[in-house]
């Protein structure tokens, strides 16, 4: 075939082409609308699923983070007998080896919970904080600026940056 043969065809076969050529431009086009349509939902889907990945992950790490909480909430009455034990000890003026050996064992139990994590809130003496706090009364006192904390009658306790139990405390007015 030389080049002259594509001229000699006849007009009707020469407009076919044009109409094929153009349908098939138009199918392309669909075609490529579809594929950029399932490709956006596929990067959307790639998206979520490695927000979900992201959100598993941080909720592993804080469940993990957390796991002591109900150990630590059942040790902490326990810590509050012994305390009282040795408040009743050095107001007896007790001071025998058994109140030493308590006292060394109450030291243990409180290492022990610091190094998971869970320690003491220290409270007398700063302002009265209701996320830290539970004021069970309140005194008039000249020495200290209002809503402050004068006493804590039950400790409170951090597990990290959670609170275990708030203070339960006497504050000034």
């Amino acid at each position: 075939m030389s080049e002259a043969e594509p001229q000699n065809q006849p007009a009707d076969i020469v407009f076919t082409d044009a109409i094929e050529v153009e349908g098939l431009k138009h199918k392309l086009a669909e075609t490529e609308k579809t594929r950029d349509e399932y490709l956006a939902l596929a990067k959307g889907v790639r998206a979520e699923f490695e927000n979900y990945q992201k959100r598993q992950q941080r909720d592993l790490q804080q469940e993990r983070r957390y796991a002591q909480l109900p150990l630590a909430s059942d040790l902490l009455p326990v810590l509050d007998n012994l305390d009282r034990a040795l408040e009743a000890a050095a107001q007896a003026g007790d001071n025998s080896a058994l109140t030493q050996g308590v006292r060394l064992v109450m030291g243990q139990c409180i290492e022990l919970l610091k190094r998971h994590g869970i320690n003491r809130m220290e409270c007398v003496g700063n302002p009265f904080d209701p996320n830290h706090h539970e004021a069970v009364t309140q005194l008039a006192s000249p020495d200290h600026p209002s809503q402050t904390v004068l006493q804590a009658f039950e400790q409170g306790w951090l597990l990290h940056d959670r609170v275990l139990r708030p203070a339960k405390v006497i504050i000034s007015s």
